[in-house]
């Protein structure tokens, strides 16, 4: 709790501002019409409009994501903004103690752990809609150990809200033999996208796409192999194959476990990913708790609570955290144990290990 306070210690950032720009695009969506929330001259006006003092910036994400700000165009910016955030961030919390699967002081460390590392509140403060994609893979791991397949894809679809921090999730899955969790996944994807023809139409569907081929914003691939190591061109791309096959093949030999599937998935997505921000690493914390939950081995969770210090907003307020570009460091150390324990002799012991507590 008072790493959580220590995290929402004011900083030198710009409150709302991702928020700010969904809430722009939505306004100019209900306003202006659809087709042109990628109208980026009218988008900017919009966000002056709403507030003044706030910084500008293009609207990138997709449609959906304005679809879901739309109704918040009903109040003033700073209720709209506190709703989002609050609801956003609630919605994390109450996900991590439903999904859980331990028990006493063990289940609260585990929550408390992947809502402290500081780029969970940074990810409130500025209005980012990550948050959501992480209750849905949250609740997605949940409603899959639960047998609700179908349900467990449709949670999974606010993947869709900002698809790179998590692409190789139903891959992933449909390596582990989930098929009706990615059928459902990938049926409310085409609904998605054909809402998005009929709202968008020629016009907006092509402003999108030009929009994915412009240059990325500065900055965006310090998270990224090219920020960690360097690496470009053809050493990237072997780079990311080797981290995809890495990903896919523990899948299929992790299929009894869908947390460690997920979170394998979700790794392996935001190491090949052409760009982050440290928002997005809400989808490590969650890839992390799964981790903790699905593998309560002391070696696991000493080495989770670890990562979880090296992140923790104490180390980031005194200017001790990690910098943005050692931080996929840790992706990959988590995926390396991952397929450790997809190896046939650690899936044995583990397996070995849940039939004597069975019995």
């Amino acid at each position: 709790m008072v790493a959580l306070a220590v995290d929402l210690w004011p900083r030198p950032e710009a409150i709302g501002i991702d928020f700010h720009t969904y809430l722009a695009a939505a306004d100019v969506g209900l306003h202006q019409g659809w087709p042109h929330i990628y109208d980026q001259a009218l988008v900017a006006e919009a966000q002056q409009q709403l507030v003044p003092s706030q910084v500008s910036q293009p609207f990138l994400s997709p449609p959906m994501v304005a679809w879901l700000a739309a109704p918040l165009t009903l109040f003033p910016y700073p209720v709209a903004f506190g709703v989002w955030a609050v609801l956003t961030f609630l919605a994390f919390a109450i996900a991590l103690a439903w999904a859980g699967v331990s028990s006493g002081n063990s289940r609260w460390i585990a929550v408390l752990g992947a809502l402290t590392p500081w780029w969970v509140v940074h990810a409130v403060i500025l209005g980012q809609v990550v948050t959501l994609v992480a209750v849905g893979v949250v609740f997605g791991w949940r409603l899959l150990r639960d047998k609700k397949d179908i349900a467990a894809g449709v949670a999974l679809s606010l993947i869709f809200l900002k698809p790179n921090t998590a692409v190789l999730v139903p891959l992933a899955l449909l390596l582990a033999r989930r098929y009706r969790a990615v059928a459902s996944w990938l049926a409310v994807g085409v609904i998605l996208a054909l809402i998005a023809v009929l709202l968008l139409g020629n016009q907006g569907l092509s402003a999108y796409v030009h929009q994915l081929r412009a240059p990325l914003p500065g900055g965006a691939d310090s998270l990224t192999i090219k920020g960690a190591v360097g690496a470009t061109g053809a050493v990237a791309l072997a780079m990311r194959v080797i981290i995809v096959g890495a990903v896919l093949g523990a899948a299929l030999r992790l299929r009894e476990s869908p947390g460690l599937v997920i979170s394998g998935g979700i790794v392996g997505s935001l190491l090949v990913s052409p760009y982050l921000h440290a928002s997005d690493l809400c989808l490590l914390s969650a890839a992390a708790w799964m981790v903790w939950e699905e593998r309560p081995a002391l070696a696991w969770r000493v080495s989770l609570a670890v990562g979880w210090v090296l992140v923790s907003p104490f180390l980031f307020v005194a200017g001790l955290s990690l910098d943005l570009h050692r931080l996929p460091w840790l992706e990959l150390a988590l995926l390396v144990a991952l397929v450790a324990a997809a190896w046939p002799g650690a899936r044995r012991a583990h397996l070995q290990t849940i039939v004597n507590r069975r019995g």
